[in-house]
């Protein structure tokens, strides 16, 4: 193919000298080190998996049956998926560091078309991620105002799915407006908020699970696999979820000030924190309680109900309204920085990529914000969190197939992190992917097919044509 050819070939790809020479005249401000990196990592991978999705696993719903103590089995499997794919956006991050994340990674690899895809896919799933996470924090608010006598109408604290005479969730609303209102104040205020409040995070994990442990009654774990293996793989697809921060967190990787030596770090530091306290956390929400009646809206608020300290469960309520916070924050992050990203490329229109004086993008925050705001206030929790799962993993898919062709295509290309054992662990993680999309509803597949159709249509009718890797794209100065 002629190099005019290919220049406007669909599988046309960035060169990464290219990527570098960008991220030097960004638009946005290089103020995270590593810690700061880690902790958005945390954040973002910790709070409505232990704090939700965790008691919704375990206890089941009409669709799917409780798993009851094997929920750790849902979390251990999740997170093998999840390490194969964090090593690979590791070598990744540590090669390009520019806002994007896997969109990025797929299309220096494998092709514009291929990052399109995946930018357009995560477009959706982080908005949505949003929203699930923030119906999680509407069900421990709700909890919270329990404990205190005081109970919020069905009609403006849950969604007509739930048979109670819900029409609107309006917490979920509320918080997701709040913390949209929090990132537009800039990566560095952002930057502290996160520390503060991932280490609040952790220390309420730490005492659920410390104080958990004078509770088990080791009766609740038999039988510990009470329906079968099958429920515990569907568990495993859903609690993806939240094992999966690190790559949102890796959109940020322009606000990095030493992107390449930091971000790979951050990815692999924040993931192993998590899986141990996640584990350790499992083991104490199913001892605590049968699973049968643990609440799946407020897992850990039940569970100490239940052992008679209802007081510390409206205190693990605050905080976990406040610690799930820095969830929604990690992946509002990645959803604007995308977005950013795709725009700067050409492939979206160039309004969405200007910054403000705080290097801030606020086209695109509030527009996500907004976006996720509608999503949490009517649809339910379980089917907004199979909708993220399924883009992510295929998002996962992509950078593990990616990282595989670009060692041996580039081999000479500089990498701060290698991956280990090449190409064992990538295609461990493309077959683990596959193996937990597999698990998912018919529903979900409709729905992320819908969305890849409107957004084949974007490409065709915009994006193709305006990409700055297309000589002739009308926003290439002349």
């Amino acid at each position: 193919m002629a190099p005019k050819d290919a220049s406007r070939s669909v599988l046309r790809k960035k060169p990464v000298l290219e990527i570098e020479d960008e991220t030097s005249g960004t638009g946005l401000f290089k103020s995270l080190g590593l810690w700061q990196l880690t902790a958005i990592g945390v954040g973002g991978i910790i709070g409505v998996g232990i704090f939700s999705l965790a008691g919704l696993v375990a206890h089941g719903d009409d669709a799917n049956p409780g798993v009851g103590p094997a929920v750790l089995f849902s979390f251990l499997i999740a997170g093998l998926a999840s390490a194969a794919a964090a090593l690979s956006y590791a070598e990744f991050a540590g090669m390009v560091p520019r806002a994007g994340s896997a969109y990025t990674y797929g299309y220096v690899a494998l092709g514009e078309i291929v990052g399109w895809f995946i930018g357009w896919d995560l477009l959706l799933e982080y908005v949505a991620i949003v929203a699930v996470v923030a119906i999680g924090i509407s069900g421990y608010f709700d909890a919270f105002l329990s404990g205190l006598g005081l109970d919020l109408p069905a009609s403006i604290a849950s969604t007509p799915d739930a048979g109670e005479g819900g029409v609107v969730n309006l917490p979920a609303i509320i918080v997701c407006l709040l913390v949209t209102f929090i990132l537009s104040r800039g990566s560095k205020a952002f930057g502290r908020f996160e520390i503060v409040a991932v280490g609040i995070k952790v220390l309420l994990v730490l005492f659920i699970i410390g104080l958990g442990l004078f509770h088990l009654n080791a009766e609740n774990f038999s039988p510990f696999v009470p329906n079968g293996f099958g429920p515990v793989f569907t568990g495993a697809a859903t609690v993806f979820f939240a094992v999966f921060g690190y790559d949102a967190m890796s959109t940020a990787a322009e606000e990095s000030v030493d992107g390449k030596k930091h971000m790979p770090k951050a990815i692999v530091l924040s993931l192993i924190i998590a899986m141990i306290l996640y584990v350790a956390a499992t083991l104490v929400l199913t001892g605590m309680q049968d699973w049968r009646e643990i609440d799946p809206a407020a897992g850990f608020a039940s569970a100490f109900t239940s052992v008679g300290l209802p007081v510390v469960a409206t205190i693990i309520s605050v905080f976990a309204v406040i610690s799930i916070l820095t969830v929604m924050l990690t992946f509002l992050l990645g959803v604007t920085r995308v977005w950013f990203s795709m725009s700067r490329d050409g492939l979206l229109p160039g309004w969405f990529a200007r910054t403000d004086r705080k290097g801030v993008p606020q086209r695109v925050t509030w527009i996500a914000g907004i976006a996720s705001a509608l999503l949490a206030g009517v649809f339910p929790i379980r089917a907004v969190a199979d909708l993220t799962n399924i883009g992510i993993l295929a998002a996962f898919v992509v950078v593990c197939v990616a990282v595989i062709v670009f060692r041996y295509r580039k081999p000479e290309a500089p990498r701060t992190f290698r991956l280990p054992l090449m190409p064992f662990v990538p295609a461990f993680g493309v077959l683990a992917s596959g193996f937990l999309i597999a698990q998912l509803h018919w529903e979900t597949w409709l729905r992320f097919g819908v969305w890849l159709v409107v957004g084949l249509v974007v490409y065709f009718g915009y994006g193709r044509r305006h990409s700055l890797m297309n000589p002739d794209s009308p926003r290439l100065p002349r």
